[in-house]
């Protein structure tokens, strides 16, 4: 059990490493992870503290829902570290990956409607696939994670 713990731990913690979000506008390429925006021309890295601290003026309303996705990922990687630490409840973590795909959605149909942009939600589709994956099973009946 702790094994898969671990290999959840380190899905979860990959899932934080993609971008979120693929956004192109024109030539220009922007990512959106959850530590902040890399922007190649010219290539430059903006923390989410920064953006959203310093860059606040201005900001659309839909990219707001980026920052609650990076608080319900932390929970859900807080939650999966519980799990090789001590002990997780998948239902928590799969909740808060959910949340944090979905969270994404807001942003991607944001940058879509503006003309000349295109959004890709890479992390979506991702964390999806591993909720599905890894978390699913353990959230049915037959495969309900044992209390011992």
């Amino acid at each position: 059990m702790v094994a898969d713990s671990r290999r959840r731990l380190a899905v979860v913690a990959v899932l934080g490493l993609l971008p979120w979000t693929v956004l192109v506008i024109g030539s220009e390429l922007t990512l959106v992870f959850p530590a902040g925006l890399l922007n190649t021309n010219p290539l430059q890295f903006v923390s989410i503290y920064d953006y959203f601290l310093s860059y606040t003026e201005g900001l659309p309303s839909f990219i707001r829902s980026w920052r609650t996705g990076v608080l319900l990922y932390a929970i859900a990687l807080l939650s999966a570290l519980s799990g090789v630490v001590w002990r997780e409840d998948p239902r928590i973590t799969a909740l808060a990956l959910v949340g944090a795909a979905l969270s994404q959605v807001g942003v991607f149909l944001g940058f879509n409607r503006r003309l000349g942009s295109l959004a890709v939600p890479v992390g979506t589709v991702c964390i999806l696939v591993a909720v599905w994956w890894y978390y699913w099973p353990l959230l049915t009946a037959d495969g309900a994670p044992d209390d011992d």
